[in-house]
């Protein structure tokens, strides 16, 4: 049986994968910072396994990682997902409270995270594993007013590159998938934020849309590697004027 740990499972993109993967049999870690959330979405699944962590904490992620390997004997792959989108605005008036929790949050919780999987895949045998990284539309173009959640998904692209080279020499993988407008709880609140100020809100897909395309990506062998995946909302503004 597959094994994944899935960061930032409690709710949106996390869940949707969550609970896709545990369909098609994968044994899952659920790896977020509520337990309740938790408990309910594993609850009468005996391949579900609630490892509450925050992501910016490095001895709760090494722990999650150690309980998670202890139990399944090995890590096949990590969807690093957890992330933040905080208040926007220019970056004069962005909280620096707030650029600090989304770097904390998006870029050293991803670090941490990919940390612990690369050296759970280095040190099992067999070797190896795969290392999907959520990065976003904005790793590639920024929505207005959010400098703080635009420069930490570039970061996860370079991060992305860094890993694929870094992990040839013990057989793990890393990709990034970018995703637009899928309608997690973050998206309808621009959407809403939209609504409220007489603005057209952007399309969206369906999130289990995403969710199965990061399945796609898990579920390749290892000799193949979807390197970047963008699956979006098809007539968000993303390609020319949309």
């Amino acid at each position: 049986m597959k094994t994944i740990i899935v960061t930032g499972a409690s709710s949106g993109i996390g869940r949707a994968t969550a609970e896709l993967f545990l369909s098609e049999g994968w044994t899952v870690g659920l790896l977020a910072r509520s337990a309740d959330k938790l408990e309910a979405l594993a609850q009468g699944r005996d391949t579900a396994m609630p490892l509450v962590a925050d992501v910016t904490d490095p001895d709760a992620v090494l722990q999650a990682f150690t309980e998670f390997t202890t139990q399944t004997g090995r890590l096949d792959v990590l969807f690093n997902n957890a992330g933040i989108f905080a208040s926007g605005g220019t970056i004069d008036e962005i909280a620096l409270e707030d650029w600090y929790n989304s770097v904390n949050v998006n870029l050293n919780g991803m670090f941490l995270c990919a940390r612990a999987a690369f050296a759970a895949m280095r040190s099992q045998s067999p070797q190896g594993g795969r290392i999907i990284n959520n990065g976003s539309i904005a790793a590639h173009v920024p929505r207005p007013n959010s400098v703080h959640y635009s420069a930490t998904k570039h970061a996860i692209t370079g991060l992305t590159r860094s890993l694929s080279l870094d992990g040839r020499d013990f057989g793990i993988a890393c990709g990034q998938i970018d995703i637009g407008n899928a309608r997690t709880p973050m998206v309808q609140g621009l959407v809403e934020d939209a609504i409220a100020e007489g603005r057209q809100p952007d399309p969206t897909m369906e999130v289990e849309d995403a969710a199965r395309s990061v399945l796609h990506m898990a579920g390749l062998p290892l000799e193949a590697n979807v390197q970047f995946m963008t699956v979006m909302a098809t007539t968000m503004p993303y390609i020319g004027r949309g």
